[in-house]
């Protein structure tokens, strides 16, 4: 593969001015953005007319767990890692934006992809864009209408300075249609229902139940992260009222890292050991978090990514926000929004179940707004064809 980059290289942009290949970088830093870009990594790095370079921006500064998924998932290593870490927003995106410039620099990509909606999607947005790099923007147009959430003024901003926007379901094409962007729309359906279709086999062999002594369809699964819910204390507290008020049932609680920070700063980690029927485990790989979604009775969660999987796995989810990006899952019966409010978490939880076959039926028959499972190969297509045609008309003008 070097050598017929090479030759390209040498051969075609001397004898007729522009190259034969499309050179790429795609940024991330969490391991949601590991798994719904696994497919696009995978096709990028195997793809002989794509030079592709791949950057971790260490946003997640426990770089050892986000390894596990590139390995889980088979993903080359990255071809840069950042190490910026923690701190707050500004801190955290100004430094991204400063080494991601060096970065870029240095690469002089023709593109830049970035997907979701972190940190490392805006600072990896601003930095090429203040270099003249075109922004490919993956999951664009997902809204909350929350401008309280990092994460909607994210995707907002990148939405917006993006000259390439795919997005999962019509309903995202048409926020962006709504808001007037100026990039190029194209509607290529869920990179991460893709990467779910994938791996799903491997779901089937997982062993993550006998390990944790459970039975099919006998827990609840839980996960909390997001600032909005965990760095509040009362919200916390109000969600160990909803687990103490469910000891009838099971619940599996992979705490994320903010979690567990948040609950040791508030004093409410002994409280949680209290609930005997809760298992609190360290965060799962990928395989083993759908595996405990899938055979799970019910999910309750604040996460955008679980929502979805809990959706096309076929189990009922409740959402513990007022609002989500992906509203597509609610108007298809498959998901509720709740909030942090206790009273709400346990009557939803009980009605769920009082109503389970009633309410796995109509997820199991509701159409898939998510599109057929080749989002990612659609997207690699679209960014080599634009990036050749660029090539081309850039050499034509000169």
């Amino acid at each position: 593969m070097g050598n017929y980059r090479k030759y390209s290289d040498v051969n075609f942009k001397k004898i007729y001015g522009y190259k034969s290949y499309v050179k790429v970088s795609l940024i991330l830093g969490t391991r949601p953005q590991i798994i719904k870009s696994a497919l696009l990594i995978h096709y990028l790095a195997h793809s002989p007319d794509v030079e592709f370079v791949l950057v971790h921006t260490g946003q997640h500064y426990d770089y050892e767990m986000s390894s596990i998924f590139f390995k889980e998932l088979n993903l080359p290593e990255p071809n840069y890692n950042l190490g910026v870490g923690g701190g707050s927003h500004g801190l955290q995106t100004a430094m991204m934006i400063l080494r991601l410039e060096e970065v870029l620099s240095k690469e002089r990509p023709d593109m830049v992809v970035v997907p979701g909606d972190t940190n490392s999607t805006l600072a990896g947005a601003l930095a090429a864009v203040k270099m003249g790099i075109p922004v490919a923007h993956v999951e664009a147009g997902a809204r909350s209408y929350d401008m309280r959430m990092p994460e909607e003024v994210n995707r907002r901003v990148v939405d917006h300075i993006s000259s390439i926007l795919f997005a999962p379901t019509r309903n995202c094409a048409e926020n962006l249609r709504k808001e007037s962007v100026l990039g190029r729309i194209f509607e290529v359906g869920d990179t991460m229902y893709d990467v779910l279709l994938r791996w799903l086999p491997q779901v089937e062999k997982s062993s993550i139940l006998d390990e944790l002594g459970l039975e099919r369809n006998g827990y609840i699964f839980l996960t909390v992260h997001r600032q909005e819910n965990v760095d509040e204390y009362e919200r916390l507290v109000n969600l160990l009222k909803a687990l103490s008020e469910l000891r009838d049932f099971t619940v599996v609680f992979p705490v994320h890292p903010r979690t567990r920070k948040r609950l040791e700063e508030f004093g409410l980690m002994p409280k949680l050991r209290e609930l005997s029927h809760v298992k609190v485990i360290d965060p799962v790989g990928y395989i083993e978090s759908l595996a405990l979604i899938k055979n799970a009775k019910v999910v309750l969660t604040d996460s955008g990514g679980v929502q979805k999987e809990a959706f096309w796995l076929g189990t009922p989810c409740i959402t513990l926000r007022e609002d989500t990006e992906w509203i597509e899952t609610v108007e298809v019966g498959a998901n509720r929004l709740v909030g942090m409010d206790s009273v709400r978490i346990v009557a939803t939880v009980k009605e769920i179940i009082e109503r389970e076959s009633e309410i796995r039926k109509r997820i199991k028959e509701a159409p898939n707004p998510f599109g057929d499972g080749r989002a990612s190969e659609r997207t690699v297509e679209i960014l080599k064809q634009i990036g050749e045609r660029s090539s081309r008309s850039t050499a034509l003008s000169v």
